[in-house]
């Protein structure tokens, strides 16, 4: 089961592997898929990416490594998105494995529940998952 994207608008593609989203960003074809469908297009795993951004309050560049021989316009490098040299990337990885496995196996079967497990679920925004106190 994959059930965190939706596009509302079919991407783009040109010959050259990129998909153009519908406010005229490219996004290149993803080269190094291991846990997500290597079927996504760029805009797909961008929009999954933005998702998992908010969900952790994290940024790009807590899982993706800096490529200083690859520099922007404003001179700063760029992201690698296929690098897999930060833990955190592997650690993305196991995590959404595991919420697809919990999906899959678990909640999918609870009647009436329809609600996924999502990086939200648990981490509330936060990177590392906030403890749950209960109420005294």
């Amino acid at each position: 089961m994959f059930a965190i994207v939706t596009v509302a608008q079919a991407p783009q593609s040109t010959q050259s592997g990129v998909s153009a989203a519908a406010g005229g960003r490219i996004y290149p074809a993803p080269t190094n898929l291991k846990a997500l469908p290597r079927t996504m297009t760029g805009e797909q795993v961008h929009e999954v990416m933005e998702q998992w951004e908010s969900q952790l309050g994290v940024h790009c560049n807590t899982c993706h490594a800096a490529d200083p021989n690859n520099l922007a316009p404003n001179g700063r490098p760029r992201l690698n998105y296929a690098d897999d040299s930060k833990p955190e990337k592997a650690t993305a990885r196991m995590m959404f494995s595991m919420t697809e496995e919990i999906n899959r196996s678990y909640v999918s079967k609870v009647e009436g529940s329809g609600i996924p497990v999502t990086c939200g679920t648990c981490h509330r925004g936060h990177f590392g998952p906030v403890p749950f106190v209960p109420e005294s």
